[in-house]
């Protein structure tokens, strides 16, 4: 397995090395608060959010959905957010300096990625990996199995097209 992603991007002409990885700073939800509404119902870190409603609080952890490249020995990384129960938002974040290796917990993708449209939300598992890495995103197959970044979950992608997405969303081609 070759040991990094390398290419020539053909938006700039630059050699990019090392497997991708873009991420969202925060929850869709948090984005799309105003200035204020963030400072009165809304917190955010560079791994954990909460915003407080009327119905309650919702809760939001950082995590990676995984992408195998073929022939790659590291992934393609999307940084998204993902939304947990208050009971499993309060585990993660007890046992973030001291993390449970394979603990996992149930979530929805909270970040719309443009590169992988879909039109409804993602089901996933948070794995977590231990040793204060951001948890790995298993996400559910469907019924359709039609999301795209699922099925490129599941089966990994070539490098043209790891190469594509690559360009596409570091130029927003």
């Amino acid at each position: 397995m070759a040991a990094i992603f390398a290419f020539t991007c053909s938006c700039c002409g630059k050699l990019h090395e090392g497997s991708p990885s873009f991420g969202f700073r925060a929850p869709d939800h948090y984005s799309s608060l105003s200035e204020e509404q963030k400072l009165e119902v809304g917190s955010l870190s560079n791994d954990f959010c909460t915003i407080g409603n009327g119905e309650g609080t919702d809760f939001f952890i950082r995590a990676f959905p995984e992408v195998p490249i073929h022939g790659i020995e590291r992934p393609f990384l999307w940084g998204v957010w993902v939304s947990l129960s208050q009971k499993s938002f309060e585990r993660y974040r007890e046992t973030y300096n001291s993390q449970v290796e394979g603990e996992i917990f149930f979530g929805w993708v909270c970040n719309s990625i443009a590169l992988y449209p879909h039109h409804s939300p993602r089901r996933a598992d948070v794995v977590v990996k231990g040793d204060k890495c951001r948890p790995r995103i298993v996400l559910h197959r469907g019924d359709p199995n039609d999301d795209p970044l699922a099925i490129d979950q599941a089966h990994g992608i070539s490098i043209l097209r790891a190469q594509s997405l690559a360009e596409r969303a570091m130029h927003h081609v």
